[in-house]
């Protein structure tokens, strides 16, 4: 026997005539006329094979199997209906859920401010944030983890997409009384005699800035892995560094200087990164366009 193909308006009239016991009242209450309602309980009798109800001149009656089909027909349609119900709630954003993976220094500076703008907007979406390198937030998207990703990437990844957000400017950071505080011109070359505080290899700020600097080489005093750590080491006056105007919150310190540098050539560039395959959910869409928007407006 073919399963039945049924609709959850045979469900309703069912229902309704099982609540009703009255074709009339039935069919009032289901907003169709007497011979439309009929037809549809005759219809969903046949698709079932079997008489659900018993009918007279006087009364409306569930059969056994009837009786028996009562219990499932509440559980679809109540099933359906949360079903409905929370896939509406998804579409008007009224629930769902985003993970975004990006660099830590746009996850310390610039981000917050977005997610309080879309959480105000949006208070029922969960909002998930890795702050990582770019290598590992791409990662994150390239194995569903994360929806999309904000990285410094200038290589193609298979099966990614991206789409450049900004570009971001470089500056000196050095203490004001540094002797390159009041050099009129800051060049790269300027810089390389003195003690120099880099982030690590692997980050995209020490890979723009060795590309821009080749073949000139730095006087290294200590490599880090964390902007936080730069700040406290330029502050007590162990080196000078070179971050991206993205990072400048961290140096915001008395006692400390951020001067734009003349090198064309050093810049970092932001993309957000998802994966070419399938939509963004509504939810992660959104705060996509948030981003966007706020990083170019």
């Amino acid at each position: 026997m073919a399963s039945p193909n049924l609709s959850t308006r045979q469900l309703r009239a069912f229902l309704a005539l099982a609540d009703q016991r009255s074709f009339t009242r039935a069919a009032t209450a289901c907003h169709l006329s007497q011979p439309a309602f009929s037809a549809l309980i005759r219809t969903l009798e046949s698709e079932l094979r079997t008489r659900l109800f018993d009918r007279d001149t006087r009364s409306v009656q569930l059969t056994a199997e009837g009786r028996l089909f009562e219990t499932s027909a509440r559980q679809l349609l109540g099933d359906f209906g949360v079903a409905v119900s929370d896939l509406s709630d998804h579409v008007e954003r009224r629930k769902g859920r985003v993970h975004v993976a990006a660099l830590p220094s746009l996850a310390a500076g610039w981000l917050p401010a977005i997610f309080a703008e879309f959480k105000a907007a949006w208070p029922g979406i969960e909002l998930n944030l890795s702050d990582f390198l770019s290598d590992p937030c791409i990662d994150l998207v390239r194995s569903g983890k994360a929806d999309f990703a904000l990285a410094s990437t200038g290589a193609s990844h298979a099966g990614l997409s991206t789409q450049l957000l900004c570009t971001d400017q470089f500056y000196l950071v050095c203490r004001k009384d540094h002797p390159l505080a009041s050099e009129k011109v800051l060049t790269l070359k300027k810089l390389t005699p003195y003690p120099f505080i880099h982030m690590s290899r692997n980050s995209s700020v020490r890979q723009a800035l060795d590309a821009a600097l080749h073949p000139l080489q730095t006087n290294t005093l200590l490599e880090v892995d964390q902007l936080a750590t730069v700040t406290g080491m330029v502050q007590a006056g162990l080196g000078i560094s070179v971050v991206p105007a993205l990072t400048l919150f961290h140096f915001e310190r008395e006692g400390l200087l951020t001067r734009p540098l003349a090198a064309k050539n050093l810049t970092r560039k932001i993309y957000v990164v998802r994966r070419q395959e399938g939509s963004l959910s509504v939810a992660a869409q959104a705060l996509h366009d948030l981003i966007v928007l706020r990083m170019r407006g």
